[in-house]
């Protein structure tokens, strides 16, 4: 029989080979011989870790520092296991005694400062980061990590300089490539984003959520080569669960409730699993006023607060106290000064870790905290992970299920989510009676009357328009624009230039569609209210499928312009069908893409439809349900009202349907 010694010999040989079945069961043995063995149980650890079976790892290491709690290399081992089981604080507190007993130790700095990254005290990740770098300059990982901090703080050109100090260590870096595309995407260099993506998946093609990255800046730049081939295998690899789109991108493209589902979950499952077992007790004081937070960080003059601004205006006081949780910051704009004077009042989170922001959230006695970001822009889906309040709802910001089970209620209407839907959302539907969007019934359309020739558009023909972004124009919608530019003489296309790398490439392919480059004409970013008032330069605005309009069609809407859709199958492709039918214009919704350009070319031919419809629009833009903000605040506030009823009488969250 093997003495103890030749069997962790042979253990260790085994694993450094890359036999790990045979290091685990000599260690096994090992262990039942002396089960206080110290350093068989840490490998025995790495092993299992190496394997992703952290859980099986963690009572190893705990036995192990039972026996000795002066192991700097035990701490260390059990704060890796701790961070990747999604317990970031005991992590940070293993790695902390690690680094007591050894502070020589980069690696152990390296990975407290990517908990502290966790934990978003990016400020305090960067000290950490820093002192790992000073101890190893040669090891690549810190310079990602710090570039992961810079990025969050928006110091995007310093972390550029910081991923490019890891590419020179080692140029074959997926993770730093993929760090790089994330900034450039952020500093709006799509097409540099992309490359930096590509180079990425070139390296290393099993990299979490690189190729739906790489997807969402291709359609950023309307760069369509290689498209199809990358969305069936990304569709391919979220059917047998691989991390390898974030649920936001794949929103563009997704034509499946089913597989959204399937992507938001996986992306939770692996970035925010629930970090709480349970919420905190709702306050016992009787009469009190239903407490909402809004947490958000686009408090500004962005397109969630434009929508939303009324409906915080128009909150019954007597009833309700509101609260803005804002992870944003102060843009200065009369939105922002609205928001401040509509809330009881703002509780800034942007600069507290997750911890923090608990405590703060629940310090304020929140009864229902509502998300109106997702995964979608300056989220905290984190802090909703850790349960602050008692009621948790998704709303506005992210079309679609979150896949979190601690997100208890989705607010939507009937023609967004269709109760044969429900099955596809982990949340419970709370049902407003007309449109599930909020919309603002005081947005400013500035007095200034655009002439076609300020806006680049010809004196005479018809004008389509589609102000979206660009990553919703997908080669079939595209392909149907242009059967319609042709069929329609002298009319063009007015788009919104997201990028000079997105306008030529739309103009080359109109040009291998056969339609002159010159049809297609592009509109520059102008302040909410110039840009509403240009809308009347346009005839008709053709929506995009899978995903439609939402804010942009309100916005065309509420200046006068008549929106045509194509319902989808997914919420993100069905918005623009709501908002028309709460205005009472369903014939502007089509059911298929055929009849979608049939009767854009009808509308575009036929004058006299076209007037009526535009004066149909006239007539029921402040009679009809859709931009009557009060109306809506009294069926969203009925819905908060019903879910907190529930909840205090001890039941759990149901669908809610509020009467009109």
């Amino acid at each position: 029989m093997a003495s103890a010694a030749d069997l962790f010999k042979n253990a260790i040989a085994s694993f450094q080979q890359g036999r790990p079945d045979d290091a685990e069961r000599m260690l096994k043995q090992l262990l039942r011989k002396e089960p206080r063995h110290l350093a068989a149980l840490n490998i025995l650890a790495i092993v299992l870790t190496t394997q992703k079976r952290y859980g099986e790892a963690e009572p190893l290491l705990a036995s192990a520092l039972r026996i000795n709690s002066t192991s700097d290399a035990t701490f260390y081992n059990y704060g890796i296991v701790l961070k990747a089981l999604g317990r970031p604080e005991e992590a940070l507190e293993r790695f902390t005694q690690a680094i007591a007993l050894n502070p020589r130790n980069a690696e152990t700095w390296n990975n407290r400062g990517a908990v502290l990254n966790d934990l978003k005290d990016h400020r305090g990740a960067i000290e950490n980061l820093d002192k790992a770098i000073s101890l190893n300059p040669s090891d690549p990982a810190a310079f990602i990590n710090k570039g992961k901090s810079l990025a969050e703080l928006k110091r995007h050109d310093e972390a550029l300089a910081v991923y490019d100090q890891a590419l020179a260590i080692r140029p074959d870096i997926a993770e730093a490539w993929f760090g790089r595309g994330f900034v450039l995407h952020e500093l709006q260099r799509h097409d540099e984003a992309a490359s930096a993506y590509a180079e990425a998946l070139r390296i290393n093609q099993r990299l979490p959520f690189l190729k739906g990255n790489l997807l969402h800046q291709k359609m950023l730049i309307c760069d369509w080569n290689g498209v199809d081939s990358l969305i069936r295998e990304i569709e391919t690899d979220i059917t047998s669960g691989k991390l390898s789109a974030e649920p936001f991108s794949w929103q563009g493209i997704a034509t499946s409730e089913r597989s959204l589902q399937l992507c938001a979950e996986l992306y939770n499952q692996s970035r925010f699993p629930a970090a709480a077992k349970k919420a905190p007790h709702p306050r016992s004081e009787a009469n009190k006023k239903i407490r909402i937070g809004y947490l958000s960080g686009e408090f500004r003059q962005q397109a969630t607060s434009l929508l939303l601004v009324g409906v915080l205006e128009h909150h019954d006081q007597e009833r309700f106290e509101v609260y803005a949780i804002d992870n944003g910051w102060d843009d200065l704009s009369e939105t922002r000064r609205r928001i401040e004077q509509a809330v009881h009042r703002v509780v800034n989170i942007r600069e507290l870790s997750d911890p923090q922001a608990v405590a703060t959230i629940r310090e304020s006695q929140i009864d229902i905290l509502v998300n109106l970001n997702g995964y979608f822009g300056e989220q905290r889906t984190q802090v909703f992970a850790r349960r602050p309040a008692p009621i948790q709802v998704n709303y506005l910001g992210f079309p679609g299920t979150l896949g979190a089970n601690y997100i208890d209620y989705i607010i939507a209407d009937q023609h967004v989510l269709p109760a044969a839907h429900r099955e596809f959302y982990v949340e419970k539907v709370a049902y407003l009676p007309n449109c599930y969007q909020a919309n603002d019934r005081k947005r400013k359309i500035a007095t200034r009357v655009f002439s076609r020739a300020e806006c680049g558009l010809p004196a005479q023909g018809f004008v389509f328009c589609c102000f979206n972004n660009a990553y919703k124009i997908t080669p079939r919608i595209f392909d149907l624009w242009m059967l319609i530019l042709k069929a329609v003489e002298g009319s063009v296309l007015w788009l919104l230039e997201d990028s000079p790398s997105a306008a030529a490439n739309v103009r080359r392919q109109a040009m291998a569609r056969g339609v002159a480059p010159e049809r297609i004409v592009f509109a520059g970013r102008l302040p909410p209210p110039e840009h509403l008032a240009r809308h009347r330069c346009a005839d008709l605005f053709l929506d995009t499928l899978p995903y439609n309009a939402h804010t942009t069609a309100s916005d065309a809407l509420w200046a006068g312009l008549p929106v045509l859709t194509c319902v989808g199958d997914t919420f993100a492709g069905r918005v623009a069908a709501s908002l028309l039918n709460s205005l009472r214009l369903p014939e502007m919704v089509s059911t298929t893409l055929e009849d979608y350009a049939r009767l854009a070319i009808e509308l575009a031919t036929h004058p006299e439809e076209h007037a009526s419809i535009k004066q149909k629009l006239a007539d029921h833009r402040l009679t009809t349900p859709l931009f009557d903000t009060g109306l809506f605040t009294k069926h969203i506030e009925a819905a908060y009202t019903a879910m907190h009823a529930r909840h205090t009488a001890g039941l759990a969250p149901d669908h809610i349907v509020v009467p009109n």
